[in-house]
């Protein structure tokens, strides 16, 4: 009977480490930021949301500009690195929600009326 770790299949660090970047990812903005916006009566609550806010905080624009649709599979690992951590960060301080929603939509209106 052959060796079963031979069969199986070889997965390079960096697609390890990606596809570790995309679990936490969708941990944090399926689970853990609605959980806590719940919890604390946020303004957002959807998964959608969240990822919007985080996105466009880590691309300083509307992430749609800037990354075509579907934003996990077309983000850099830098883009998404810094998506994670601006998740990471509202975890670590929900205080700032308030600022980078705002500062999300200010983006988004001003790229819809031109003015951005």
């Amino acid at each position: 009977m052959p060796n079963q770790q031979y069969l199986l299949p070889f997965v390079p660090d960096d697609l390890r480490q990606r596809e570790a970047l995309i679990a936490r990812w969708l941990e944090l903005v399926r689970d853990i930021l609605p959980r806590i916006a719940e919890q604390n009566r946020w303004p957002i609550l959807q998964d959608h949301c969240f990822m919007r806010v985080c996105l466009d905080t880590a691309l300083e624009a509307p992430w749609h500009t800037v990354v075509r649709r579907p934003a996990v599979r077309h983000l850099s690992d830098e883009q998404l690195g810094a998506a994670v951590a601006v998740a990471e960060a509202l975890v670590l301080a929900p205080e700032t929600l308030q600022v980078i929603n705002r500062r999300s939509i200010q983006w988004r209106t001003a790229a819809l009326t031109g003015n951005g």
